[in-house]
């Protein structure tokens, strides 16, 4: 995006001017004259960026100014290795220290030359600037106005849908509900999900008009106008009620118009439809005219903004009906009866169709708009069916039939704020189907200089804020959730993708090598390499690398040299992700890439890291998950900049395995490091309580893990806590699971901490867990607890996962009413003692999911069990005999214990290997299934299966 561009070179060129950068004389004029002119040319940006599809010449201005952007910033990056370069020649002689100074004033002449040449580039395009912006300004009408589309979705009849039968019964039972006052229901979804053609099908049964006989239907759409809008529900009202509308309505001002609704809707029960609401002051303009009259009346939005969804009906969240994308054999269905026309799709072309169709990803408007290009091809011809699997961007983009969708889709993407449009963007690196990693995707984007500062808070909380809009505004979806609700993973909605590939081709933000038979760009500044090498080595495009990512490689990297691929073009690199590939050793060049702000060389085989790894000044994540480094150089205590130092791999041999997790060893003076954020997995077995000390010194860490703690350095590393204010996750593991972790004394512990886990023995459960009110999960194990920890836990407000191994040698656990209010997940594993556990009516009121295992004195099911009605499933591993038939449904004496609860779960030993008894409930029908596996499953594995 151009005016992502402008706005990071922006900050570039206020540092130069702020720092008072040594130039050649009248050179601070130039770049001052670039600064204030990018700065007026800002404004229009975010208007042109909008509107260059609708305008081709309107397209080539920004394309020259979001040249100018990057060429401004190559020069001062590039301006700033030639000094570094020098100074670090050193100056141990006057000839060193002479041959620096020249080649010092070399640099200054080059980069002065350059902005000389960008400035004269700048002012002609800028002379164009006010007839770009009126040729823009007239196809905002044009762009903005409603799609065909969705007045067809008014159209359809019922017959023609699939799946709408389950959510437009659930809507009007909603509608039917005995609630008095005015209700609002909201549908939330990604746009061509089907909202309008959902609402508009509610609307129109006899039964919802025979209750609601005053109704109407108003699109908001985006380019609203209140008063119209108002005018508009004036005349359906009078309609409705079989009288003409005043002559007056047409003169009135809003607020007349308001008390002309409010009066005709005051003394009546109604229903009105908002289809197609954009954002909160939408309804705000609208909401106030629409009386609470207590006649039972009820209001329908539809809107693809979560937060307008959750505004509207803030008394009522859980009437908010969240549209989701069609499951597969409706999809299917869908894409049957428009494809060919109802009848059974060909068994030759069932691969092609099905490859298409998972494109589509159950959205309702991609596969009706595909089915329509398909419609008409032969279908004798299986080549022309497999063109459009294979090349289906270029179908997007070419094809009249998908115009309309094409036009909703960037509709959206349009409408979002200029800050997260490269974060959109963005998403085409990652190969297609990819599960992206929240904290992963966060740290990219912050590397690459799309987020912007906010006061008062750091780029990743701003970077937050970006991936929220995203997922409010449904452009992102959701993969996987942590159990206590933090996103996980996402990904981008496929066909979504194929819009968003074609906008980054155009505006060339990024290059996809994935195939050998690409068409590359003139220039490429980011690089997604996908499957091989190969892949690149024919083409003869510039590159002036700032991102290179490579996946799924093939190939060998044994030998891998990133100047051997693209010559001396990657020493501007912000970004290098290696993640995966098969490399052995640290490549060498990468030391020289000062500018580098993000290294990935997860899950890859390196070992070492080198002294020279000091040169990355610029580093601000350095992840070595999963890879066989155990040991860090005392040069990475000169990389001031260091955010994310993630060191540490798992291997899991078993769920209750003290040293599943391997960190690293550190350098004492670790204090140096103000700046990180997020330190894992540190070995704390170091000789010297030095490094506890200067923990305490690392006040902005969010994140701290640590392995291998000796009981002696507990009273040092309580202290050093207890600086910590913005900690949110502490991990800590002692030395071995008999050694006792001493960290009692912690008086003021940190008010944001919410995740905290704790492996080996406590003397006594510490009292200061008691009052971290915003902790969400609670991992304890190998505590051998005296004294039952439930009493000091239950009062714990936030509290949504626990888990307990090996944390308690007591007999009974008991849980006492209104304890643990907020708990959804709690686990229960080998508490070899634990005869007897008592939940008590109101105890875990919202708890979910129960897993109990290798609780070999537990012959009983837990008594008020019942009570937890909103128990989801649970899970008994490797439980006595006695429980497990207690539970069943044919003679166990407990089996009412558990017939509320949809998914129950028998996992136990049985003659050499696992067999699992499932009792599962669904549409009031309850269906019992076993099945049997191998004897080298562990329980945690099995545990897995079943994510529990």
């Amino acid at each position: 995006m151009a005016e992502s561009a402008v706005s990071f070179l922006l900050s570039k060129l206020t540092s130069i001017l702020e720092e008072q950068v040594q130039l050649l004389s009248g050179v601070h004029k130039e770049v001052q004259f670039i600064k204030d002119e990018l700065e007026r040319l800002s404004a229009i940006l975010r208007v042109a960026d909008s509107l260059e599809d609708e305008d081709p010449e309107l397209k080539v201005w920004v394309k020259q100014v979001r040249d100018v952007a990057h060429d401004m910033e190559d020069a001062i990056d590039e301006f700033t290795i030639r000094l570094v370069s020098h100074r670090e020649q050193g100056q141990n002689s006057c000839l060193s220290r002479f041959s620096s100074a020249i080649k010092a004033l070399r640099a200054r002449h080059w980069i002065a030359s350059e902005i000389q040449e960008i400035k004269g580039r700048l002012e002609n395009i800028s002379k164009g600037r006010c007839n770009m912006t009126e040729t823009g300004s007239s196809f905002r009408n044009q762009y903005t106005s409603r799609l065909d589309s969705q007045d067809d979705a008014l159209l359809l009849d019922e017959a023609d849908l699939v799946g709408i039968e389950k959510p437009k019964k659930h809507l009007i039972d909603l509608l039917f509900e005995e609630e008095p006052g005015r209700v609002v229901i909201p549908i939330y979804g990604m746009g061509g999900l089907g909202k309008t053609t959902l609402a508009k099908q509610v609307y129109d049964d006899p039964k919802v008009k025979k209750l609601f006989r005053m109704h109407a239907w108003v699109t908001i759409s985006q380019s609203f106008k209140i008063h119209e809008l108002l005018r508009e529900l004036v005349q359906q009202l009078h309609k409705v009620i079989g009288k003409s509308a005043p002559a007056e309505v047409g003169t009135m001002k809003s607020g007349s118009l308001k008390e002309v609704i409010k009066s005709l809707l005051l003394q009546r029960r109604y229903l009105i439809i908002l289809d197609d609401i954009w954002r909160v002051n939408a309804w705000d303009a609208i909401q106030h005219a629409l009386p609470n009259n207590n006649y039972g009346s009820r209001i329908i939005l539809t809107t693809r903004n979560k937060d307008v969804a959750a505004y509207s009906c803030t008394k009522f969240h859980d009437k908010v009906y969240n549209l989701d994308f069609l499951p597969q054999h409706e999809s299917w269905s869908l894409f049957c009866n428009k494809t060919f026309r109802g009848n059974p799709c060909p068994p030759h072309l069932e691969e092609s169709c099905k490859c298409i169709l998972k494109r589509c990803g159950g959205l309702p408007l991609a596969i009706e708009a595909i089915s329509g290009v398909l419609a008409s091809k032969d279908r004798t011809n299986l080549e022309e069916w497999l063109i459009v699997c294979k090349s289906f961007a270029s179908e997007i983009e070419g094809n009249d039939k998908l115009e309309d969708t094409k036009k909703v889709l960037c509709l959206i993407f349009n409408d979002l704020p200029y800050y997260p449009k490269s974060c959109l963007l963005y998403l085409i690196i990652f190969p297609e189907f990819y599960a992206i990693e929240r904290i992963k995707l966060i740290r990219l984007w912050i590397a690459e200089g799309f987020v912007n500062g906010e006061e008062g808070m750091t780029p990743e909380e701003v970077a937050e804020s970006y991936l929220k809009e995203l997922l409010n505004r449904s452009l992102i979806q959701v993969v996987e959730k942590h159990s206590d609700g933090r996103i996980k993973t996402c990904r981008i909605h496929e066909f979504l993708r194929e819009i968003i590939n074609l906008k980054s081709r155009d505006q060339n933000f990024a290059t996809i090598a994935k195939d050998q038979d690409i068409i590359w760009p003139e220039k490429v500044r980011r690089l997604s390499v996908m499957n091989s090498l190969q892949n690149i080595q024919q083409t003869k495009t510039s590159f002036q690398l700032r991102s290179l990512l490579l996946f799924a490689l093939s190939d060998s990297l044994g030998h891998f040299s990133i100047s051997t691929l693209f010559s001396n073009n990657c020493r501007l690199l912000r970004v290098l992700h290696l993640q995966d590939a098969p490399l052995e050793s640290f490549p060498a060049e990468i030391v020289n890439l000062f500018h580098l702000k993000y290294l990935s060389l997860k899950s890859t085989k390196v070992k070492n890291i080198p002294t020279s790894i000091k040169k990355l000044q610029n580093l601000e994540t350095l992840d070595l998950k999963h890879s066989y480094v155990t040991e860090l150089p005392p040069e990475i205590l000169e990389l001031h900049q260091l955010r994310h130092l993630l060191v540490y791999r798992y291997k899991i041999e078993s769920y209750d395995n003290f040293n599943s997790r391997r960190g690293f060893k550190l350098p004492g003076l670790i204090g140096c490091m103000q700046s990180l954020q997020k330190l894992c997995f540190i070995e704390a077995d170091q000789g010297s309580q030095d490094l506890m000390v200067e923990l305490g010194k690392l006040t902005q860490l969010r994140r701290l893990g640590m392995r291998k703690l000796k009981k002696e350095d507990g009273a040092a590393l309580c202290s050093s806590i207890q600086k910590m204010t913005n900690l949110r996750s502490l991990s800590i593991t002692a030395r071995k699971d008999y050694e006792i972790i001493d960290i009692q004394n912690i008086a003021k512990p940190p008010t944001y901490l919410r995740r905290l886990y704790l492996r080996g023995r406590l003397e006594k459960l510490p009292k200061w867990i008691t009052s971290l009110q915003n902790l969400v999960r609670l991992y304890l194990k190998w505590s051998s607890l005296k004294e039952d920890p439930l009493i000091y836990l239950q009062d714990l407000p936030n509290l949504i996962q626990l888990e307990f191994l090996q944390v308690y040698v007591g007999e009974k656990l008991h849980f006492k009413p209104n304890g643990f209010p907020s708990l959804k997940l709690l686990g229960l594993d080998d508490l070899t003692n634990l005869k007897s556990m008592l939940v008590e009516e109101g105890a875990m009121a919202n708890l979910k999911r129960l897993i109990i295992q290798r609780c070999g004195s537990l012959k009983q099911v837990p008594l008020g069990l019942e009570h937890l009605t909103k128990l989801k499933s649970v899970g008994f591993l490797d439980m006595p005999d006695e429980l497990v038939m207690a539970i069943h449904p044919k003679g166990g004496q407990d089996h009412w214990r558990v017939d509320h609860i949809p998914v129950v779960h028998s996992i136990y030993w049985r003659s050499g290997g696992w067999d699992v008894y499932s009792i599962e409930t669904s549409g009031g029908t309850r269906t019992e299934s076993s099945s049997s596996f191998s004897a080298s499953m562990t329980s945690h594995e099995l545990r897995s299966l079943w994510e529990f």
